[in-house]
């Protein structure tokens, strides 16, 4: 995607995407998430979250540095960094909260044990310890630790970027192929203390960041080796589908995606390629400009994220399992629907609250 002005519509819709993708996934009854990109490859909706995090993260910092220099810049990343600290704690209680309400009135038992309330309620002390310290992580907040420590690599790897992409993509490849050593010293060596390695998940920021710095020019596109590799990432995304839907039709070992096997990537670098034929083309920019709800999810990402966790959990504990047959399915599409909507509304909310010329004017006397 070319450098421009401003927000990405395309990388808004993007992310919007996969925030209630994201939703959708994590209700175990859903119906729309065996539509999902997991269901054709064997990359998910995670990979493409991590790299368009690298995007937005690259693109940002740009503009902070255009505006207010380089020192300014670093700092916004570091409070970045604790942002999204913030964000984990608060998603990590109201998880365990989800659990101890969900627990308390004998409600959707498998959910509670996913929640990780039990182990917290026979050692809450402990518990609580190992949450602050990213050790334990309650289900659906195990993907921001690993966001925690990519902002602070954001000032380093931009330039880095900038002055040679082949040092930056060969240091990350390198990091990737060392991910699991590498985890030893945060202890991390089950799939269950952390679900991202993120030694291995760097990767994907950081491609996120390189098609921000170094975007394919239209040209390349267009020339016979753009051609070629758009016909080969065309045929490695079928080749995949064929494997997952024919083939390896039971679910992967977690450890495969704790620490981003090379499958993975190769299947995500194929569709990835392909996204950006799609954007180069326009098409993705119509679809975005007549789905705006979706824009605004992606604009509002953080808090979508962190409110998500709570909408899968109610709609899944809101769906009636005594039914069966079609009254189970159409239930269930049910609870997808109102899932959607739900980030939807919540995402419109924010950006309303935010954009509150009260709130403004507060600020402004505060400064």
């Amino acid at each position: 995607m070319p450098p421009r002005r401003g927000r990405s519509i395309e990388v808004d819709f993007f992310r919007g995407v996969v925030l209630i993708v994201i939703v959708l996934d994590h209700i175990p009854g859903s119906v729309l998430s065996h539509l999902m990109l997991h269901t054709y490859a064997l990359c998910d909706s995670a990979e493409v979250f991590v790299c368009l995090g690298g995007y937005a993260s690259a693109a940002a910092y740009d503009a902070v540095l255009a505006r207010r220099g380089s020192q300014a810049a670093r700092q916004r990343f570091f409070r970045r960094s604790a942002e999204i600290y913030r964000a984990y704690l608060l998603t990590a209680v109201l998880t365990l909260l989800s659990g101890a309400v969900l627990a308390l009135f004998h409600l959707n038992r498998p959910m509670v044990e996913l929640t990780g309330w039990p182990s917290f309620s026979g050692a809450p002390l402990r518990e609580t310890f190992d949450i602050a310290v990213l050790r334990r992580q309650p289900y659906l907040s195990s993907v921001l630790p690993m966001y925690v420590m990519f902002p602070v690599l954001v000032p380093f790897m931009v330039p880095l970027a900038k002055r040679s992409a082949g040092t930056a993509l060969a240091l990350s490849v390198a990091v990737w192929l060392a991910a699991r050593p590498l985890a030893a010293l945060l202890r991390i060596d089950d799939v269950g203390d952390w679900a991202f390695n993120p030694f291995a998940w760097q990767l994907m920021f950081v491609l996120g960041i390189l098609c921000r710095v170094r975007p394919v020019s239209e040209g390349f596109l267009a020339s016979n080796t753009g051609r070629w590799i758009t016909r080969l990432a065309i045929a490695a995304a079928l080749g995949f589908a064929v494997v997952k839907l024919f083939i390896l039709t039971q679910p992967l070992p977690g450890h495969l995606k704790q620490n981003l096997s090379v499958e993975r990537v190769i299947n995500f670098i194929a569709i990835a390629w392909l996204a950006v034929v799609l954007v180069r083309s326009g098409f993705i920019a119509q679809v975005a400009q007549r789905a705006p709800g979706v824009v605004t999810v992606g604009q509002m990402g953080l808090v979508c994220f962190v409110g998500g966790t709570v909408i899968s959990l109610v709609v899944d504990t809101a769906t009636p399992r005594a039914l069966h047959g079609v009254a189970h399915g159409l239930a269930a599409l049910a609870g997808d629907f109102v899932a959607i909507i739900a980030v939807l509304m919540l995402a419109r909310l924010w950006r309303d609250w935010k954009r509150d010329p009260r709130r403004a004017a507060v600020r402004g006397a505060d400064v």
